[in-house]
């Protein structure tokens, strides 16, 4: 492990702290005099006195200001031998003194040498002298790495990751699915390595590129490709990096992040997240965030103010473009907006490619089918597909990545972890009716996607479930559709009622019913797909952030508020009695596909078709 200096610091001052309690405990001396004439055995006061006036005692030495004595002794108790004995004197005994000088005794008395405040000075002061030497070392580093006195005094400095040459380990090769976006990056990457092909024509470098897109669309690794293309020097950082507490700290970090790419331009700042500090001024309760609008207006600034930037390509990513300042989104800011969405069915097949790179992948499982089994899958999506069936491989004790691994991982992804199967109950029977119910409507109905796979098996909080293959292209949707949708959902509902009647309905269609009310009302207030007219009622986001628009936000009156609520129910009613005439109409095929389906647990949607085909005509699909 490599030992830094912060590492090497909060090691040392413990060690000095407890080194510094040791030396004063063990190393500070006390008065040692005694040590030099330590007597073999300790004898009384009174006891000393008696072998006085039997004449025994020979000599005697006071210590400690005449608290202890040390006397030689020698008499036929003592073995006739001198023999050193410790006695402690009382506080007072003004006639001892007295007494040995009668006696003649041999009286000699020995100063305390005060040792012990010239240690404790020592000691004291060693442990501020280590303290400040540490902290000095502490400064100069932290002058050395941040460039300012200290830590403390860096908050303004960028915190960007400076790279003279990115070596991100990405290409534009290793970006798959969002072949628009790659064009304008290439001519921009092209622009800073050979800039007189566009200034012979009077062309300028764009001064901002701002990546517009669902989360997982590859944002933030197409930043990492240009970086590792450009070969100039890059700037990386998040957006809320820029706000701290401290009032001004911000657009301090602006400034200080333009000073260091204007001294090394041409090069690119990479601004992920842009959002966190570009969002609308004036918004918020009292006006908003101070700290936060006034890095927004240095960032304003720095791109586009008096004094201007040259040779700086400032490229932001955001999932939240509606909410951005308009003053950050007009050109000469942001020159070009890109739009990442989700890959279509070839942009998916190219990213499966990318990424089955590193895989070891049966040559039975075919790319394309998994790209078509996958519609709204993002980038990311595809990618943590193919890692979590590498997992299942790995768990299984298998060499290669198999279908089956595939499609265990997508249905994880969709719809959570498998649970434990269902023992045979009427639980399970009442679970199966309502499945088969959702798939057979969605089936029977022209308008409606196919089905892909039905099963008891449970997933997150789901008992059972069905899944219908999504239409490639979701942006336009028709009103038979949306209808379609409504009556496939209304489907177990009203299988349950057909089959054990309206009083042994249960919870389970409780997210159906609220998926059916959504799109109901969506048609009726955004899509103007009822009586009441073509009208756009309410909007599809009022509130990206609480202060736009407070309270009630309805631009409608009472009475248009009745009639929504009629229409929307008139809407559901009808396609509720629509799929249960589905139901009692196939009631024969109903029982059959549950018989299956209880036997099986999993129905897969080529199958189901066929059973079906065999009691009645499936509509051709639009």
């Amino acid at each position: 492990m490599k030992l830094s200096w912060k590492n090497l610091l909060l090691w040392s001052l413990p060690i000095i702290v407890i080194s510094f309690f040791i030396w004063q405990g063990f190393f500070v001396p006390i008065n040692n005099e005694n040590n030099n004439n330590v007597a073999n055995s300790r004898m009384t006061y009174g006891r000393f006195l008696e072998y006085l006036d039997m004449g025994w005692v020979k000599k005697v030495d006071i210590y400690d200001n005449g608290h202890t004595a040390i006397i030689e002794a020698v008499g036929p108790e003592l073995g006739n031998r001198i023999q050193k004995i410790r006695v402690e004197l009382p506080a007072s005994a003004p006639e001892l003194i007295t007494k040995l000088k009668s006696n003649h005794i041999d009286l000699d008395a020995h100063p305390t040498k005060n040792n012990t405040a010239v240690w404790s000075l020592v000691g004291n002061l060693l442990f501020p002298l280590l303290l400040i030497i540490s902290l000095a070392f502490l400064f100069r580093k932290s002058n050395k790495t941040a460039g300012g006195p200290g830590q403390a005094m860096s908050f303004g400095k960028s915190k960007a990751l400076f790279q003279i040459e990115a070596k991100t380990g990405i290409i534009f090769d290793d970006v798959a699915g969002i072949d628009e976006a790659k064009e304008e990056f290439e001519e921009i990457v092209t622009f800073l390595k050979k800039p007189e092909y566009f200034t012979a024509v009077g062309a300028k470098i764009p001064k901002g590129v701002l990546l517009v897109g669902p989360p997982g669309t590859g944002k933030t690794l197409l930043a990492k490709a240009i970086a590792g293309e450009a070969n100039v020097p890059f700037f990386s950082i998040s957006g809320s990096e820029f706000v701290e507490m401290f009032v001004g700290v911000g657009a301090s970090r602006v400034r200080d992040l333009f000073k260091k790419a204007k001294e090394n331009a041409p090069c690119i700042i990479f601004i992920d997240e842009i959002d966190a500090v570009g969002r609308q001024r004036g918004t918020g309760i009292g006006g908003g965030n101070d700290e936060r609008e006034q890095t927004l207006n240095q960032l304003l600034t720095e791109m586009d103010g008096f004094e201007g930037n040259t040779g700086i390509i400032v490229i932001a990513a955001t999932n939240r473009a509606d909410i951005l300042d308009a003053a950050l989104l007009r050109p000469g800011r942001f020159d070009r907006q890109v739009s990442i969405d989700i890959p279509d069915f070839k942009g998916r097949l190219a990213i499966l490619n990318v990424h089955a790179k590193n895989k070891k992948i049966s040559p039975n499982v075919s790319l394309s089918i998994i790209a078509r089994r996958t519609p709204g899958f993002s980038g990311a999506d595809l990618a943590n597909l193919l890692n979590e069936s590498a997992i299942l491989t790995a768990r299984q004790r298998k060499n290669k990545i198999t279908l089956n691994e595939i499609d265990k991982a997508i249905d994880r992804i969709i719809a959570g972890m498998e649970g434990t199967a269902l023992i045979d109950s009427k639980s399970k029977r009442l679970i199966a009716y309502h499945e088969i119910g959702h798939a057979i409507v969605g089936t029977l109905l022209k308008d409606h996607e196919n089905v892909q796979k039905v099963t008891l098996i449970p997933r997150g909080q789901a008992r059972g479930l069905t899944w219908f293959t999504p239409s490639e292209d979701q942006s336009l949707i028709s009103r038979s559709q949306i209808k379609a949708k409504i009556m496939g959902a209304l489907g177990g509902r009203a299988a349950e009622e057909i089959i054990f009647g309206e009083s042994e309905i249960t919870t389970g269609a409780s997210n159906d019913l609220q998926q059916v009310t959504s799109m109901a009302r969506q048609m009726v207030t955004r899509f103007g797909m009822s009586s009441i007219g073509p009208l756009s009622l309410e909007n599809e986001d009022p509130n990206p952030f609480l202060g736009r628009g407070m309270g009630n936000t309805n631009e409608y009156s009472d009475e248009i508020a009745i009639k929504i609520d009629k229409q929307i129910q008139e809407i559901i009613k009808d396609c509720h009695k629509k799929a249960t005439e589905i139901i009692k109409n196939n009631r024969v095929i109903i029982d059959k596909l549950v018989d299956i389906l209880i036997e099986k647990e999993t129905i897969d949607g080529q199958e189901f078709r066929n059973i079906i085909k065999q009691y009645t005509k499936i509509p051709q699909k639009s």
